[in-house]
């Protein structure tokens, strides 16, 4: 029987390519996102090309009620979750002191409470079974001061480790995925204009890239992928790095 994988924030960028990936390898999927049409659109493709199962679950992840319903999706024994891709999140400007308040509690949900939840979710049918791959996608931030969305990215970076640790022996193993600058549509939702923003040519990644990576690495059983040499270096070099420096290189880019 072919595996499933759900994936979250699955309509576009890094969660669609996780969605190709896997369809690729032959898993079937349950689709999750705000957009249908856009998850139909994306279902339909992947049917068509790779004849597997896909799953459209539209839902707003912040709203409990609909957020619920995945949950039970995650949950359901008899549908069996194997793979879980955490990947829904979204981004703010950096000036925390001028966001609206409750633009940074949504953020802060969806990026630790909700992930957290799937995850608890996932555990239960996956200990049970002796097998699963749980990948939440943080980012390279999570090691670097930038502002409120490091801080989330640093919370699902640690949890990751330790599950990865207290869950691996079991069979059930958790990455977290952290990538850095990657040509997505993450940036112009936050309204940035195309191009780099400042960033070196050599710090972009290619979404399929990442993901491929960081699904070799959660099939090793790695708590952190960090899916390119030049970040893994960056990410050693800015330990050493004062605090005050490491903020104001974050600022570069979004």
């Amino acid at each position: 029987m072919a595996k499933t994988a759900l994936i979250t924030g699955a309509s576009s960028g890094l969660g669609a390519e996780y969605a190709r990936q896997l369809a690729a390898k032959g898993a079937d999927l349950v689709l999750v996102a705000r957009d249908r049409s856009a998850l139909e659109a994306l279902a339909s493709r992947l049917r068509a090309v790779y004849g597997v199962e896909v799953e459209v679950l539209a839902a707003d992840l912040l709203k409990p009620r609909q957020r619920d319903r995945v949950i039970e999706r995650v949950a359901d024994e008899a549908r069996p979750i194997e793979i879980l891709v955490n990947n829904a999140g979204f981004g703010l400007p950096l000036a925390f002191e001028s966001n609206d308040i409750a633009d940074e509690v949504s953020h802060l949900r969806l990026h630790v409470d909700v992930p957290m939840r799937l995850t608890h979710a996932a555990l239960g049918g996956m200990l049970a079974r002796g097998r699963g791959r749980i990948l939440n996608v943080a980012s390279v931030a999570a090691f670097i001061p930038r502002s409120t969305y490091g801080a989330c990215k640093g919370w699902l970076v640690s949890f990751s480790r330790w599950a990865n640790g207290r869950y691996g022996p079991r069979g059930v193993t958790v990455t977290a995925v952290c990538p850095g600058w990657t040509h997505t549509s993450f940036h112009e939702r936050l309204g940035l204009p195309p191009g780099h923003e400042g960033v070196p040519d050599a710090l972009w990644l290619d979404a399929r890239d990442v993901v491929a990576a960081s699904l070799r690495d959660a099939a090793r059983g790695v708590p952190v992928s960090i899916p390119s040499l030049r970040y893994k270096l960056l990410v050693w070099g800015a330990r050493f790095a004062p605090p005050a420096l490491a903020a104001r290189i974050a600022e570069r880019g979004r």
